[in-house]
């Protein structure tokens, strides 16, 4: 058996509590998931997850009011006319990285 260390740490007790019952559901202590973030650490040399902000919120139809929708069309109807647009491609092209689809 190897020696261990003890490891004290913060954390909110909203996010402990549901990390810990989803742990639990997978049949891992929080030790183990701790020394498995550990191990992930050493192995890619930082954090093994990505670090960003989180992108702008993708519209939802469903949320929205007959008005508000209305709107978007509108405005996007005098950007057209207007000759405010762009290649289809380069839009989705930065919805993809803005949004983080791959």
């Amino acid at each position: 058996m190897t020696k261990a260390e003890n490891l004290h740490t913060r954390v909110e007790p909203e996010v402990k509590e549901e990390a810990e019952q989803i742990l639990s559901a997978l049949g891992i202590s929080v030790s183990h998931a701790i020394n498995m973030f550990y191990r992930q650490i050493v192995l890619q040399r930082g954090i093994p997850f990505d670090m960003k902000l989180p992108g702008p919120e993708i519209p939802d139809l469903t949320k929205m009011s007959a008005a508000e929708i209305d709107n978007a069309l509108e405005q996007g109807w005098q950007d057209m006319l207007s000759g405010r647009t762009r290649p289809a491609g380069e839009v989705f092209a930065q919805m993809r990285r803005e949004y983080g689809i791959e």
